[in-house]
């Protein structure tokens, strides 16, 4: 599967937004996070003899990186299900990808999570979001109530990230050392790879995404847009970054233009880090030992799929 296909529709759901504590000196550490990975069905023919569903092992790997482990969350479960594994996990990735956000099962799945996410938080339940690409633009819908996107292309290209002045103050980058903030603002260390998103000015001009989202980077699109790049929560701990920070330290497939400089490297690891902490707040865990070793992604083997995809390899379920 390659990353040109990364379109997006809509799921509608309905949120108020209510404050969140920030992290206090004495406030319980969980030093053995957990992060749910939801997967996606597949939509290249030559990866569906595999399985049903998916995820890229480098999202996996970059979630290991940052002190975690993961649980690969599987579409077709019951509600109760879900709750289940919402109450046993400490934060949830949405991946980028290629499904059609209005009919299929990620959307569904994921409008589930999100639900939770609020209720729980709303509860001072802290539980955290992570939204790359596809999964950014979920957010924005999943927000906004509507669907915002527009065609702004930035197909298999880097850019610096245009701060806006709510970047300094931001929970994201509040620990990023004052060189790799810099380079991130003058260096090509994102990759891009997606044709639509959500402008600057549709998300300013919709009082439900605005009011949520503190919009903390922008960049032009090919066709001179300029859309939202990098956002997060004003008082829920949910992120979104329109671009791919994985693919800094774990994919390396030639035709695409992947970031590996050291300053490259050293972003998707501080974002990997930021995440992971934020799911050491979430005192969600496993009622027993047996079950939470039964759901982590070491009971499933990563296929090589370099020769058909973009990957280098993938999960399947």
């Amino acid at each position: 599967m390659g990353f040109s296909a990364l379109l997006c529709a809509c799921v509608v759901v309905s949120c108020s937004a209510a404050p969140f504590k920030l992290a206090q000196r004495n406030e319980p550490q969980n030093d053995r996070p957990i992060i749910g990975i939801l997967t996606q069905e597949i939509d290249s023919e030559s990866m569906k003899k595999f399985g049903k569903t998916y995820i890229p092992s480098s999202y996996v790997k970059y979630i290991e990186s940052g002190g975690a482990r993961v649980v690969p969350i599987r579409l077709n479960q019951s509600l109760a299900e879900h709750e289940q594994i919402f109450g046993s996990i400490n934060g949830l990735l949405l991946i980028g990808g290629a499904v059609d956000l209005e009919t299929s099962d990620f959307a569904r799945t994921a409008g589930i999570y999100f639900r939770l996410a609020l209720k729980a938080n709303d509860e001072g339940d802290y539980f955290p979001i992570w939204g790359t690409c596809l999964g950014f633009q979920l957010l924005t819908v999943l927000v906004a109530g509507e669907n915002l996107l527009s065609k702004t292309t930035a197909e298999n290209v880097t850019y610096p990230l245009n701060f806006t002045a709510e970047a300094s103050s931001s929970r994201m980058f509040t620990n990023f050392p004052s060189d790799i903030r810099k380079a991130l603002s003058q260096e090509p260390l994102t990759g891009n790879f997606h044709h639509y998103g959500v402008t600057k000015e549709a998300f300013m001009g919709n009082e439900k995404l605005s009011g949520f989202f503190s919009v903390l980077s922008t960049n032009i699109a090919q066709n001179g847009l300029e859309f939202v790049s990098t956002m997060e929560g004003r008082k829920y701990p949910f992120y979104g970054v329109q671009w791919h920070p994985e693919v800094n330290r774990f994919q390396w497939d030639p035709r695409y233009n992947f970031p590996h400089s050291s300053n490259a490297v050293r972003v998707s690891s501080l974002l990997a880090e930021f995440f992971v902490n934020e799911g050491r707040r979430s005192s969600h865990h496993f009622s027993e030992a047996a079950e939470e070793s039964s759901a982590l992604i070491y009971n499933y083997n990563p296929v090589y799929v370099a020769n058909i995809s973009a990957y280098e390899q993938s999960y399947f379920f």
